[in-house]
């Protein structure tokens, strides 16, 4: 029977019905450990009991008022998000993509509020993933993503990740900010390092750009910070969230500082779904589990733990791996094999990872994943290696 559903996606053979914490139940009652957690989604697993409450309570109450009405939820998750962060200001969104997108249209509107119209274009590097709207495919530029879809939309200057001189060099006065990923993700787990954000920060301050970051797939607790950027002790001037945040639930966000959003005022932008009641609801329940006092430091101690392990795997398997990247339990494997068939050979295994470009697959598994899990994932992975190493 062919599927009703636009065939843009080539989904695996698996039909997974339940879950709990880092597994997955099959419908044909296999268990499998996820460590993608829906592409970094889960940050606290599946069917965590605190976001289950969470949502049942508000669903018995009231679901949907749209944004012409308070709503006591979003308020109180956006101040959260304020006395956790650099930001000032919260604009909630249903996805990562609006979120870039009310980034991009808040790094414009601040320049032309401050009598600079001109200064509308924005710095991004190649590798990035953004977002699939017709301007997060051009801030992203990747032609794949770009292909068949009419003229790129204007604005976005793409320099290669990592050349910092090939960054300084276009700039123009037309600029107006840098858009860039602490770890990109669909790019294949690559970090901009601590010295390097600081020096990002520095290039933004001395050209009156403004820096935008994408935490999307880093945010939330995902490298062991609240953000991605803490790590460098900087402070952003708007930053995109997502994923994470919604523990499963569609929720994403814009946080900037009043500077940066004065331009954003009465009727300039909007969604009818963001920050609705239940959403926030459960962004809540997740900042309660994660900004508990030592959430983070299990965070960090765990993903100290998995790259470990991961390190001996690469040492067992030179012809499979060739290299451990990543921030906390945000990591990727780059692989010798194709990342296709690791993907494929790790599903036969009951495992679940996440491809990614460079030929790397992603290992995104909740944050709360225990150590025995860790151990487990890494015999699920050994046996994979060992499976593709004799294959050779």
């Amino acid at each position: 029977m062919t599927s009703p559903i636009l065939p843009t996606y080539a989904r695996a053979e698996v039909v997974f019905e339940t879950g709990e914490g880092v597994w997955l139940v099959a419908r044909d009652g296999k268990r499998y450990l996820d460590l993608g957690s829906g592409i970094a989604v889960n940050a606290l697993g599946h069917a965590h009991p605190r976001l289950v409450a969470a949502l049942t309570a508000q669903a018995e109450k009231l679901w949907h008022v749209s944004n012409l009405f308070q709503i006591p939820q979003a308020e109180q998750l956006a101040q959260r998000l304020v006395d956790a962060s650099f930001a000032d200001m919260v604009f909630f969104t249903n996805s990562g993509a609006e979120a870039l997108e009310a980034s991009i249209k808040m790094a414009r509107k601040y320049h032309a509020v401050s009598g600079h119209p001109e200064r509308f274009r924005i710095i991004t590097f190649e590798g990035a993933f953004h977002g699939r709207t017709l301007a997060t495919i051009a801030a992203g530029g990747q032609a794949k993503h770009l292909e068949g879809f009419g003229p790129k939309v204007e604005g976005f200057d793409q320099v290669p990740f990592g050349d910092w001189q090939a960054l300084a060099a276009a700039i123009t006065p037309e600029t107006g900010a840098i858009l860039i990923e602490p770890v990109q993700g669909e790019g294949g787990i690559r970090s901009v390092s601590p010295n390097d954000m600081r020096l990002l920060r520095r290039i933004a301050d001395d050209n009156g750009l403004l820096l935008i970051l994408d935490e999307v797939q880093s945010g939330v607790g995902r490298t062991g910070k609240l953000f991605a950027h803490e790590w460098s002790g900087i402070k952003p001037d708007i930053i995109a969230i997502a994923k994470g945040i919604g523990g499963g639930f569609p929720l994403g966000a814009c946080l900037a500082t009043r500077e940066a959003a004065k331009g954003m005022t009465l009727g300039t932008h909007g969604t009818t779904f963001g920050g609705n009641p239940l959403a926030t609801a459960v962004g809540n329940a997740v900042l309660d589990e994660i900004l508990a006092p030592g959430f983070l430091d299990g965070v960090q101690a765990k993903a100290g733990l998995l790259r470990q392990r991961l390190a001996q795997l690469k040492d067992t398997y030179p012809d499979v791996i060739e290299d451990v990247r990543g921030e906390g339990l945000m990591l990727g494997l780059k692989l010798k094999v194709q990342n296709t068939d690791f993907v494929k050979t790790a599903l036969a295994h009951q495992l679940v990872v996440i491809a990614a470009s460079d030929n790397v697959v992603r290992l995104l598994p909740a944050l709360t994943i225990s150590e025995a899990e860790i151990s487990e994932a890494f015999v699920r992975l050994n046996d994979v290696a060992a499976t593709l190493s004799a294959q050779k």
